[in-house]
């Protein structure tokens, strides 16, 4: 493996992120299709709603969250926000 090369672990989590609890449907239909995936759900809910949020904002919030799923070892993220 090269410097900036990192092998991802088969068996680690998606991640799925909301700006509230809306993403659960986005959760289900996953759930639904990749049956053998481990998932982990996170809904912002410090700064819902991002609606009426700048596009700025809404970048740093996504970014923080985001750092925080790969933290966790997530392989994949998926974003299940509207906004």
């Amino acid at each position: 493996m090269s410097g900036g090369e990192h092998r991802l672990d088969p068996a680690a989590p998606v991640g799925i992120f909301d700006s509230g609890i809306g993403g659960l449907s986005v959760w289900r239909q996953v759930a639904h299709q990749l049956p053998a995936e481990s998932l982990l759900y996170l809904a912002d809910q410090a700064h819902v709603p991002y609606g009426d949020r700048s596009a700025s904002e809404i970048r740093e919030f996504c970014l923080t969250v985001t750092d925080a799923l790969v933290a966790e070892g997530c392989k994949a993220i998926v974003v299940a926000c509207n906004t």
